[in-house]
Protein backbone atom coordinates (compact mmCIF):
# COMPACT_ATOMS: atom_id res chain seq x y z
CA UNK A 1 0.00 0.00 0.00
CA UNK A 2 2.96 2.22 0.85
CA UNK A 3 4.54 1.51 -2.62
CA UNK A 4 1.33 2.59 -4.40
CA UNK A 5 0.72 5.55 -2.33
CA UNK A 6 3.87 7.10 -3.11
CA UNK A 7 3.44 6.28 -6.96
CA UNK A 8 0.03 7.88 -6.54
CA UNK A 9 1.44 10.82 -4.49
CA UNK A 10 4.07 11.34 -7.76
CA UNK A 11 1.25 11.22 -10.02
CA UNK A 12 -0.05 14.20 -8.38
CA UNK A 13 3.06 16.16 -8.46
CA UNK A 14 3.15 15.69 -11.68
CA UNK A 15 0.02 16.64 -12.38
CA UNK A 16 0.36 19.62 -9.99
CA UNK A 17 3.52 20.62 -12.02
CA UNK A 18 1.67 20.24 -14.94
CA UNK A 19 -1.23 22.50 -14.57
CA UNK A 20 1.67 24.79 -13.22
CA UNK A 21 3.64 24.75 -16.27
CA UNK A 22 0.49 25.43 -18.08
CA UNK A 23 -0.91 28.33 -16.51
CA UNK A 24 2.88 29.67 -17.04
CA UNK A 25 2.52 28.87 -20.24
CA UNK A 26 -0.70 30.88 -20.38
CA UNK A 27 0.11 34.14 -18.52
CA UNK A 28 3.11 34.18 -20.78
CA UNK A 29 1.13 33.94 -23.57
CA UNK A 30 -1.33 36.93 -22.19
CA UNK A 31 1.84 38.89 -21.87
CA UNK A 32 2.93 38.53 -25.21
CA UNK A 33 -0.91 39.62 -26.54
CA UNK A 34 -0.85 42.51 -24.53
CA UNK A 35 2.60 44.13 -25.88
CA UNK A 36 2.05 42.38 -29.56
CA UNK A 37 2.93 46.06 -30.98
CA UNK A 38 6.47 46.14 -29.07
CA UNK A 39 6.54 42.56 -30.39
CA UNK A 40 5.85 43.43 -33.80
CA UNK A 41 8.46 46.55 -33.56
CA UNK A 42 11.29 44.22 -32.45
CA UNK A 43 11.11 40.81 -34.63
CA UNK A 44 12.71 42.14 -37.73
CA UNK A 45 15.58 43.12 -35.42
CA UNK A 46 15.77 39.40 -33.58
CA UNK A 47 14.92 37.66 -37.09
CA UNK A 48 17.87 39.61 -38.26
CA UNK A 49 20.37 39.04 -35.84
CA UNK A 50 18.96 35.40 -35.21
CA UNK A 51 19.77 34.54 -38.78
CA UNK A 52 23.08 36.53 -39.06
CA UNK A 53 24.71 35.97 -35.56
CA UNK A 54 23.05 33.91 -33.24
CA UNK A 55 22.94 30.92 -35.98
CA UNK A 56 25.97 31.69 -37.66
CA UNK A 57 28.25 31.54 -33.99
CA UNK A 58 26.09 28.25 -32.64
CA UNK A 59 26.85 26.39 -35.97
CA UNK A 60 30.67 27.19 -36.11
CA UNK A 61 30.70 26.21 -32.34
CA UNK A 62 29.14 22.94 -33.45
CA UNK A 63 30.83 22.51 -36.72
CA UNK A 64 34.26 23.56 -34.28
CA UNK A 65 33.47 19.89 -32.70
CA UNK A 66 33.66 17.52 -35.96
CA UNK A 67 35.88 17.23 -38.57
CA UNK A 68 34.40 18.32 -41.49
CA UNK A 69 35.40 18.34 -44.99
CA UNK A 70 32.65 19.41 -46.90
CA UNK A 71 32.39 16.03 -49.02
CA UNK A 72 31.53 13.87 -46.12
CA UNK A 73 28.99 14.31 -43.04
CA UNK A 74 30.60 15.68 -40.64
CA UNK A 75 32.24 13.48 -37.60
CA UNK A 76 31.96 14.45 -33.93
CA UNK A 77 35.78 14.48 -32.63
CA UNK A 78 34.87 16.49 -29.90
CA UNK A 79 37.80 18.87 -28.48
CA UNK A 80 40.79 17.54 -30.61
CA UNK A 81 40.45 20.52 -32.87
CA UNK A 82 41.23 22.87 -30.26
CA UNK A 83 43.89 20.81 -28.91
CA UNK A 84 45.65 21.10 -32.65
CA UNK A 85 45.07 24.05 -32.91
CA UNK A 86 46.57 25.48 -29.41
CA UNK A 87 49.88 22.49 -29.24
CA UNK A 88 50.23 21.18 -33.12
CA UNK A 89 50.10 24.24 -35.75
CA UNK A 90 53.42 26.11 -35.28
CA UNK A 91 52.05 28.38 -38.26
CA UNK A 92 49.17 29.46 -36.00
CA UNK A 93 51.12 29.74 -32.20
CA UNK A 94 54.22 31.37 -33.76
CA UNK A 95 53.43 33.14 -36.79
CA UNK A 96 49.90 33.85 -37.49
CA UNK A 97 48.66 34.60 -33.50
CA UNK A 98 51.90 37.30 -33.12
CA UNK A 99 51.15 39.05 -36.62
CA UNK A 100 47.99 39.39 -35.50
CA UNK A 101 48.39 40.75 -32.53
CA UNK A 102 51.03 42.89 -33.34
CA UNK A 103 49.05 44.38 -36.12
CA UNK A 104 46.01 44.95 -33.56
CA UNK A 105 48.53 46.33 -30.98
CA UNK A 106 49.79 49.24 -33.62
CA UNK A 107 46.69 49.58 -35.86
CA UNK A 108 43.96 49.54 -33.30
CA UNK A 109 45.38 52.12 -30.64
CA UNK A 110 47.02 53.74 -33.50
CA UNK A 111 44.03 54.43 -35.49
CA UNK A 112 41.60 55.09 -32.84
CA UNK A 113 44.01 57.89 -31.04
CA UNK A 114 44.12 59.42 -34.40
CA UNK A 115 40.53 59.11 -34.92
CA UNK A 116 39.74 61.53 -31.80
CA UNK A 117 42.52 63.59 -32.70
CA UNK A 118 41.74 64.54 -35.93
CA UNK A 119 38.24 64.57 -34.79
CA UNK A 120 38.86 67.18 -32.51
CA UNK A 121 40.78 68.71 -34.59
CA UNK A 122 38.79 69.44 -37.48
CA UNK A 123 35.81 69.88 -34.96
CA UNK A 124 37.72 73.22 -34.27
CA UNK A 125 37.05 74.54 -37.98
CA UNK A 126 33.97 76.78 -38.47
CA UNK A 127 31.38 76.72 -41.48
CA UNK A 128 31.67 74.41 -44.75
CA UNK A 129 35.55 73.66 -44.66
CA UNK A 130 34.40 71.64 -41.66
CA UNK A 131 32.64 69.46 -43.89
CA UNK A 132 34.71 69.07 -47.02
CA UNK A 133 37.61 68.11 -44.21
CA UNK A 134 35.39 65.58 -42.37
CA UNK A 135 34.27 63.98 -46.04
CA UNK A 136 37.92 64.08 -47.22
CA UNK A 137 39.49 62.08 -44.38
CA UNK A 138 36.27 59.59 -44.26
CA UNK A 139 36.08 58.87 -47.72
CA UNK A 140 39.47 56.16 -47.56
CA UNK A 141 37.67 54.09 -45.53
CA UNK A 142 34.99 53.68 -47.69
CA UNK A 143 37.34 53.55 -51.11
CA UNK A 144 40.03 51.20 -49.42
CA UNK A 145 39.39 48.38 -52.50
CA UNK A 146 39.72 51.04 -54.94
CA UNK A 147 42.75 52.40 -53.21
CA UNK A 148 44.58 49.91 -52.86
CA UNK A 149 44.51 48.84 -56.55
CA UNK A 150 45.02 52.15 -57.62
CA UNK A 151 47.19 53.66 -55.02
CA UNK A 152 48.92 51.70 -52.33
CA UNK A 153 50.06 48.87 -55.14
CA UNK A 154 51.18 51.79 -57.34
CA UNK A 155 52.68 52.87 -54.51
CA UNK A 156 54.63 50.12 -53.08
CA UNK A 157 55.33 48.72 -56.57
CA UNK A 158 58.73 46.60 -56.32
CA UNK A 159 60.07 47.68 -59.45
CA UNK A 160 61.44 50.62 -60.15
CA UNK A 161 59.13 52.58 -61.34
CA UNK A 162 56.99 52.48 -58.14
CA UNK A 163 56.77 55.69 -56.64
CA UNK A 164 58.34 54.96 -53.24
CA UNK A 165 61.15 53.20 -54.81
CA UNK A 166 61.59 55.76 -57.53
CA UNK A 167 61.74 58.47 -54.68
CA UNK A 168 64.27 57.02 -52.42
CA UNK A 169 66.56 55.63 -55.24
CA UNK A 170 66.49 59.06 -56.73
CA UNK A 171 67.57 60.67 -53.58
CA UNK A 172 70.59 58.13 -52.96
CA UNK A 173 68.92 55.82 -50.24
CA UNK A 174 68.62 52.76 -51.97
CA UNK A 175 70.79 51.73 -54.64
CA UNK A 176 68.61 48.55 -55.92
CA UNK A 177 64.29 48.35 -55.54
CA UNK A 178 62.76 46.89 -52.57
CA UNK A 179 59.92 44.47 -53.31
CA UNK A 180 57.95 45.95 -50.62
CA UNK A 181 54.84 43.61 -50.45
CA UNK A 182 56.48 40.40 -50.97
CA UNK A 183 59.32 40.66 -48.96
CA UNK A 184 58.48 39.24 -45.43
CA UNK A 185 60.56 42.31 -43.62
CA UNK A 186 58.50 44.94 -44.78
CA UNK A 187 55.09 43.33 -45.81
CA UNK A 188 53.63 43.64 -41.89
CA UNK A 189 54.51 47.30 -42.53
CA UNK A 190 53.31 48.27 -44.98
CA UNK A 191 49.60 46.52 -44.26
CA UNK A 192 50.02 48.99 -40.66
CA UNK A 193 50.61 52.03 -43.11
CA UNK A 194 47.78 51.30 -45.07
CA UNK A 195 45.45 50.05 -42.88
CA UNK A 196 45.80 53.39 -40.64
CA UNK A 197 45.18 55.47 -43.87
CA UNK A 198 41.89 54.02 -43.95
CA UNK A 199 40.86 53.97 -40.50
CA UNK A 200 38.95 56.95 -40.08
CA UNK A 201 35.97 54.93 -40.06
CA UNK A 202 32.31 55.39 -38.51
CA UNK A 203 34.36 55.86 -35.27
CA UNK A 204 35.40 58.85 -36.40
CA UNK A 205 32.22 60.35 -37.61
CA UNK A 206 30.45 58.87 -34.07
CA UNK A 207 33.14 61.38 -32.09
CA UNK A 208 33.36 63.90 -34.22
CA UNK A 209 29.70 64.16 -33.58
CA UNK A 210 30.19 63.89 -29.74
CA UNK A 211 32.46 66.73 -29.43
CA UNK A 212 30.49 68.99 -31.87
CA UNK A 213 27.42 68.09 -28.95
CA UNK A 214 29.24 69.05 -25.74
CA UNK A 215 27.31 71.66 -24.40
CA UNK A 216 29.23 74.84 -24.72
CA UNK A 217 28.67 75.72 -21.07
CA UNK A 218 30.55 72.83 -19.45
CA UNK A 219 33.61 74.93 -21.13
CA UNK A 220 32.59 77.54 -19.69
CA UNK A 221 31.89 76.38 -16.21
CA UNK A 222 35.66 74.42 -16.89
CA UNK A 223 36.98 77.87 -17.18
CA UNK A 224 35.71 79.26 -13.76
CA UNK A 225 36.29 76.17 -12.36
CA UNK A 226 40.58 76.01 -12.88
CA UNK A 227 40.64 74.84 -16.58
CA UNK A 228 43.71 76.67 -18.17
CA UNK A 229 44.33 75.67 -21.70
CA UNK A 230 43.02 73.00 -24.31
CA UNK A 231 44.88 70.47 -23.10
CA UNK A 232 42.90 70.53 -19.76
CA UNK A 233 39.77 70.99 -21.60
CA UNK A 234 40.15 67.62 -23.06
CA UNK A 235 41.07 65.51 -20.42
CA UNK A 236 38.33 66.72 -17.91
CA UNK A 237 35.82 68.22 -20.24
CA UNK A 238 35.99 66.79 -23.73
CA UNK A 239 36.56 63.05 -22.96
CA UNK A 240 34.14 62.41 -20.17
CA UNK A 241 31.47 63.94 -22.20
CA UNK A 242 32.07 61.45 -25.29
CA UNK A 243 32.57 58.60 -23.37
CA UNK A 244 29.52 56.78 -25.48
CA UNK A 245 31.06 57.81 -28.73
CA UNK A 246 34.43 56.52 -27.74
CA UNK A 247 33.03 53.04 -26.50
CA UNK A 248 31.82 53.06 -30.02
CA UNK A 249 34.59 53.82 -31.36
CA UNK A 250 37.03 51.63 -29.59
CA UNK A 251 34.59 48.52 -30.06
CA UNK A 252 34.09 49.51 -33.91
CA UNK A 253 38.42 49.69 -34.20
CA UNK A 254 38.97 46.78 -32.12
CA UNK A 255 36.39 44.34 -34.17
CA UNK A 256 38.10 45.89 -37.33
CA UNK A 257 41.39 45.27 -36.95
CA UNK A 258 40.85 41.80 -35.65
CA UNK A 259 38.40 41.08 -38.78
CA UNK A 260 41.18 42.76 -41.17
CA UNK A 261 42.45 39.82 -43.27
CA UNK A 262 42.14 40.93 -46.78
CA UNK A 263 45.02 43.12 -46.58
CA UNK A 264 48.01 41.38 -46.53
CA UNK A 265 46.68 38.88 -49.40
CA UNK A 266 45.57 41.82 -51.39
CA UNK A 267 48.91 43.25 -51.11
CA UNK A 268 50.91 40.16 -51.90
CA UNK A 269 48.44 38.93 -54.04
CA UNK A 270 49.11 35.55 -52.19
CA UNK A 271 47.52 33.20 -49.62
CA UNK A 272 49.28 32.39 -47.25
CA UNK A 273 51.10 35.51 -47.74
CA UNK A 274 55.01 35.45 -48.07
CA UNK A 275 56.88 32.96 -45.51
CA UNK A 276 53.12 34.11 -43.12
CA UNK A 277 54.79 37.00 -42.31
CA UNK A 278 51.29 39.23 -43.54
CA UNK A 279 49.25 36.17 -41.83
CA UNK A 280 46.22 36.91 -39.70
CA UNK A 281 43.85 35.12 -38.10
CA UNK A 282 41.09 35.65 -41.18
CA UNK A 283 43.70 34.35 -43.56
CA UNK A 284 44.60 31.60 -41.33
CA UNK A 285 40.32 30.57 -41.89
CA UNK A 286 40.11 31.38 -45.50
CA UNK A 287 43.44 28.78 -46.06
CA UNK A 288 41.81 25.96 -43.72
CA UNK A 289 38.37 26.71 -44.70
CA UNK A 290 38.39 27.51 -48.47
CA UNK A 291 41.77 26.33 -49.68
CA UNK A 292 42.37 22.76 -47.66
CA UNK A 293 38.45 22.35 -47.23
CA UNK A 294 38.89 21.90 -43.39
CA UNK A 295 35.80 23.27 -42.31
CA UNK A 296 35.88 22.13 -38.63
CA UNK A 297 39.27 22.96 -38.20
CA UNK A 298 38.35 26.60 -39.59
CA UNK A 299 35.37 26.77 -37.24
CA UNK A 300 37.65 26.08 -33.98
CA UNK A 301 40.15 29.08 -35.42
CA UNK A 302 36.68 30.87 -35.46
CA UNK A 303 35.61 30.61 -32.02
CA UNK A 304 38.98 31.48 -30.99
CA UNK A 305 38.95 35.12 -32.37
CA UNK A 306 35.14 35.32 -31.56
CA UNK A 307 36.32 34.74 -27.79
CA UNK A 308 39.55 37.15 -28.11
CA UNK A 309 37.16 39.95 -29.79
CA UNK A 310 34.60 39.54 -27.02
CA UNK A 311 37.49 39.61 -24.52
CA UNK A 312 38.78 43.26 -26.01
CA UNK A 313 35.22 44.46 -25.83
CA UNK A 314 34.81 43.87 -22.50
CA UNK A 315 37.97 45.86 -21.48
CA UNK A 316 36.76 48.92 -24.12
CA UNK A 317 33.35 48.38 -21.65
CA UNK A 318 35.88 48.25 -18.98
CA UNK A 319 37.63 51.35 -20.05
CA UNK A 320 34.98 53.76 -21.48
CA UNK A 321 31.52 52.31 -20.72
CA UNK A 322 29.03 53.58 -17.92
CA UNK A 323 29.74 53.49 -14.17
CA UNK A 324 27.63 53.97 -10.92
CA UNK A 325 28.54 57.80 -10.65
CA UNK A 326 27.88 58.28 -14.44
Amino acid sequence: MSHLDSLGGTSSQRRHLKAGSAQRIREFAIRVWRCRVSYALVAPFFVCFAVFILVPVIAAIVLSLTFFNTIEPPRFIGLRNYVTLLTEDDVFMTMVLPNTFRFAVVVGPGGYVASFILAWLVAQIKGKFRTLLTLSLYTPSMAAPVAMSAIWLVMFSGDRIGYLNSFLMNIGILNEPINWVHDPAWLMTVMMIVTLWGSMGVGFLAMMAGILNVDPTLYEAGRIDGVRNRLQEIMYITVPAVKPQMLFGAVMSIVGTLQAGSIGVTLSGQNPTPQYAGQLVLNHIDDYAFIRYEMGYAAAVSVVLLVVMYLTNKLAWALFGPRGDD
